[in-house]
């Protein structure tokens, strides 16, 4: 076996399942760019066949990225590989990923079909993709709950018609880590030919352990590629978090006797990048990308660390991208500055005006804010994704009055359709009456799932505020993000942000591996 260990990483499909993490073109590819700059081996862009968004997203990424393999999701029918290859078509390295169910639960429940028509299905679908890109993965949708018997047939069947990668999912994340490392092992001591594909794991963490699964799929499994998202964002409790298997495998070289190729030093700004674009923020705990994760609090930690760093810290937090957090920019800095600043962080606008208008908020936001940190280019960039030919609504101003004793009160403008309007309202506070203001005119109907404010950057009351607002209308849920170093400002801006997704009304088709 190889001592490569391969990240593919679906931050981008997968990831992009959880409640109002979907994401626009331009999103997607920012994001791809930085797994680029991660040295993620497969970037894993979307599911092309779902929508004609998704589409355009996953042939965008695949027309800029050429240093990772890009890999589309699709189902196991000639409709959705062809429409994957077709947005491969320019990649430089191309991937299709088909899947379907093999556990008995969801064939006989989901997909109405008898295990022989399951086999063909997976057959021809590897053959019919084999035609079209040298380089194949097939998933047995909930494989870890299906028949062995017939999971090694169907694997034996993919495996004849040419697939390259099989990932074993553990779709709905009921395995223990035991169990699955000895699961991979059976299959790829009982499937035929199985010396000659790349095994996978790809499991979800509803219980809490698909860092500890997926790690047992690769040392008892014999696995050499790992499925995982930045965060751990994913549907439901979300998948294996990149930033942890990397860091397991690369401080744990002695146990697991792997390499990995991923430059370590961009995992925060990773992180921070989809936190931000998502909306879905970092607990404070989280392991290596978290805020705490290397602060000290007791005092024998403390000077433990003081006198030998790693009596209590076995990585170093500037290998995973910690020390980037400095002050590079300034009021005082330049326009070439700040579009060096933008290059080095991964971030590529598509024209001189859009540099233009990205300088101009900039500058906005240095006369407010003495100091400019690398978060606040990305929520600045990001905080403005949507361009104003494609958005229904954009703030204008707003005004807002609260003082001990009175209810607050606030005004806001902003543009509907194109037309300017202003709003009044009170509220329990600034921020409830500058939503409810907005919403007396919008009358969306739109429930409110989720409010939360958090600092972009720490140490200082100067810090932007990120505001985060989930809605859910018409079955459909959406995160909203705004930033501004007023929160009441920035929550009417995640407010509009969530009502521009609300209404740009995208179809997407929702898919497990």
């Amino acid at each position: 076996m190889s001592d490569k260990l391969i990240i593919f990483d679906t931050t981008l499909r997968d990831g992009e399942q959880s409640p109002g993490a979907s994401m626009t073109r331009e999103e997607k590819l920012r994001i791809a760019r930085q797994l680029e700059r991660l040295r993620v081996d497969v970037i894993e862009a979307g599911f092309a066949a779902s929508s004609n968004g998704d589409f355009e997203a996953v042939k965008s990424i695949a027309d800029h990225i050429r240093e990772s393999t890009v890999c589309s999701l699709a189902r196991a029918n000639d409709r959705d590989i062809a429409r994957a290859a077709e947005a491969l078509k320019s990649a430089e390295r191309a991937r299709i990923h088909t899947f379907i169910a093999t556990s008995e639960l969801h064939m006989e429940k989901k997909l109405r079909m008898t295990r022989e028509q399951v086999l063909e299905q997976a057959r021809l679908s590897v053959r019919f993709a084999r035609n079209l890109c040298g380089d194949v993965e097939f998933s047995p949708e909930d494989g870890y709950r299906s028949d062995p018997d017939f999971l090694c047939r169907v694997l034996e069947a993919v495996i004849e018609e040419g697939a390259t990668t099989l990932n074993i999912p553990d779709t709905v994340g009921y395995a223990i880590p035991e169990l699955y490392g000895n699961f991979i092992k059976m299959l790829r001591e009982r499937v035929p030919n199985s010396d000659k594909v790349i095994w996978s794991v790809h499991c979800h963490n509803d219980l809490g352990m698909a860092v500890a699964n997926s790690l047992a799929g690769v040392k008892i499994g014999g696995a050499r590629q790992i499925e995982c998202t930045i965060n751990g964002l994913g549907e439901r409790a979300g998948n294996c978090a990149l930033e942890e298997v990397v860091m397991a495998v690369r401080t744990r070289r002695d146990h697991f006797g792997l390499e990995v190729g991923i430059d370590t030093t961009q995992i925060v700004p990773a992180s921070r990048m989809v936190s931000q674009t998502t909306g879905f923020v970092v607990q404070p705990n989280k392991a290596v990308v978290g805020a705490n994760a290397f602060a000290h609090a007791s005092g024998i930690h403390q000077d433990g660390v003081l006198k030998a760093r790693d009596t209590y810290e076995i990585m170093r937090a500037e290998d995973v991208g910690w020390s980037a957090n400095k002050i590079v920019l300034g009021k005082l800095s330049g326009r070439n500055a700040f579009k060096q600043r933008l290059a080095d962080l991964g971030i590529e606008l598509e024209s001189e005006g859009e540099i233009n208008a990205a300088f101009a908020r900039f500058k906005d936001l240095a006369d407010r804010k003495s100091e400019i940190f690398d978060e606040d280019i990305i929520a600045l960039v990001g905080d403005e994704s949507v361009t104003p030919e494609h958005e229904a609504y954009r703030l204008l101003s707003l005004e807002q009055q609260s003082a001990t004793g009175e209810r607050p009160r606030a005004t806001v403008a902003f543009v509907a359709d194109g037309i300017e309007h202003k709003a009044q309202s009170e509220g329990n506070g600034p921020v409830d009456a500058s939503l409810k203001a907005i919403e007396s005119l919008v009358k969306s109907g739109a429930e409110m799932l989720l409010y939360s404010v958090n600092a972009i950057t720490s140490g200082s009351t100067e810090s932007q505020g990120e505001v985060t607002v989930r809605l859910q209308h018409g079955g459909r849920v959406v995160n909203g993000v705004g930033s501004d170093p007023d929160i009441v400002v920035a929550s009417a801006k995640a407010y509009l942000a969530a009502l521009n997704k609300l209404h740009s009304k995208q179809e997407r088709v929702a898919a497990q591996g």
